[in-house]
């Protein structure tokens, strides 16, 4: 088994571990743990985490001012800036907005992403040329995983109200306005589908990335696709009592929980891997959109020429000048024959 196969299967084996624990306990008649104790505990470190980690990232120092600053900086009057020069070296928090706002709305520095290789030159075989192009599958593949997850999550909010709000209703009509057949089709299911194999295949597909990914990698992209399948499948194979479901969030909303009948073991498997990954995203890798808005090479505005950054992590430093250590050891230094700036009989005059 080589270093990819090995990562894969630890990753993969973990995630039918989870499988298993969850189908085996349903089986057991646990469902009190998996349905009450399992998603309140998952709630908890879910909470804790992001907490723990913003108050960390807000406490790191920042001595500096060190924007990312891709663009022309505001300079002469003559001297021309674009939009892009704008929004890559922002002159002011305005600026600093859009750039941030382009970054998390819309995955900006991915968009500009480019990829350097050596190819074939076909008028000298001999050597190659080395090519830099743009490179914009991942940007495509990450933006459609991302506004997937996030309609579908806004899409679950149905569970948590009642009755449910005019916005997250609209939200599913439109997602589901291709009605194929019985029940509604929803278009973000298959998009987060394709989205989650396109991510996992480049990891396998290209050698360089297959190198460097862990089964820390391989783990959550399992852990999602569980999550996708086992709520594809109950919406549109294997069906469960909605009404049910619906009693049981609403349960545990109010802090009231119960456990009605008639929920499959299918459900119970999906919501335990929900609450894997809830507990799990605060502590992996997967927390990094918070960390943008707590990056000083993005929230910082480029001004570092007119605007005098103070490091607010100074404190007060007692020197000691040259003067108080010569007055403090000018007759050993006059003694060893050592330079000074006042005899010793002139210092004690002026002490007088």
């Amino acid at each position: 088994m080589n270093f990819t196969q090995r990562h894969i299967t630890v990753a993969l084996a973990a995630v039918l571990g989870l499988i298993a624990v969850a189908y085996v306990g349903v089986q057991g008649n646990l469902q009190l743990l998996f349905g009450v104790v399992v998603p309140y505990l998952a709630l908890l470190l879910f909470f804790e985490g992001i907490i723990y980690r913003v108050i960390k990232w807000a406490r790191s120092p920042v001595p500096f001012k060190i924007p990312t600053t891709a663009g022309q900086v505001k300079s002469l009057p003559w001297i021309p800036r674009t939009l892009g020069d704008k929004l890559d070296n922002p002159e002011s928090k305005a600026w600093v907005f859009g750039r941030m706002a382009l970054e998390v709305l819309a995955f900006r520095s991915l968009f500009r992403n480019t990829r350097t290789e050596l190819v074939s030159d076909p008028k000298f075989p001999e050597k190659a040329r080395l090519v830099h192009w743009s490179y914009k599958w991942l940007w495509l593949g990450a933006i459609a995983f991302h506004y997937a997850f996030l309609i579908i999550v806004l899409r679950h909010l149905r569970f948590f109200f009642e009755p449910t709000p005019q916005p997250i209703a609209l939200l599913s009509e439109i997602d589901g306005f291709w009605q194929f057949f019985i029940p509604t089709f929803y278009l973000t299911d298959i998009i987060i589908v394709l989205a989650l194999l396109y991510l996992l295949g480049r990891r396998l597909a290209n050698a360089n990335l297959r190198y460097i990914t862990l089964a820390s990698d391989y783990f959550p992209l399992f852990l999602i696709l569980g999550i996708v399948t086992t709520g594809i499948l109950m919406r549109y194979f294997f069906k469960t009592d909605i009404t049910a479901v619906k009693q049981l969030v609403m349960g545990l909303v109010s802090l009231k929980p119960v456990i009605p009948a008639g929920i499959s073991p299918l459900f119970y498997v999906h919501l335990f891997l929900v609450c894997v990954l809830l507990a799990y995203f605060p502590y992996s890798k997967l927390l990094h959109a918070p960390g943008v808005f707590f990056s000083p090479t993005r929230n910082m505005p480029g001004n570092n020429r007119w605007e005098l950054h103070v490091n607010p992590w100074n404190y007060p430093v007692k020197f000691h000048p040259y003067m108080e250590y010569e007055d403090q050891f000018r007759d050993a230094m006059y003694e060893a024959g050592i330079p000074v700036e006042k005899e010793p009989e002139t210092a004690e005059v002026e002490e007088e």
